[in-house]
């Protein structure tokens, strides 16, 4: 079982996650992080730093949410891990309390 980012990224990306990872299993699109399944060990240090609450184990993603395993999987295969904590991006705050994002993602 692997954790997955979900919809509260989406135009956020915050990326307090990236600084515990141990294995460096996020990858970063244009404005929206993915865990890659494949790399994440469940070690559950990201879920307390996402100040969004984005971040779930793949049992627990909301049923609203649980596209957002498979979309994970498909883009953690196309982007670039991240491995150092960078800064959100500049309206991330206006855009942490938004719902209904998913037409927002960039890829």
């Amino acid at each position: 079982m692997a954790y997955v980012v979900t919809e509260s990224c989406i135009r956020c990306k915050y990326t307090d996650c990236v600084d515990v990872c141990p294995v460096d299993c996020f990858r970063e699109g244009p404005n929206f992080l993915v865990i890659d399944p494949e790399e994440c060990i469940d070690c559950t240090l990201c879920v307390a730093e996402c100040p969004v609450e984005a971040i779930y184990a793949e049992d627990d993603v909301p049923t609203d949410q649980q596209h957002f395993i498979a979309l994970n999987a498909e883009l953690s295969m196309q982007w670039k891990p991240i491995v150092e904590r960078k800064e959100a991006l500049a309206d991330a705050e206006e855009w942490a309390k938004v719902k209904s994002k998913l037409g927002e993602l960039l890829r």
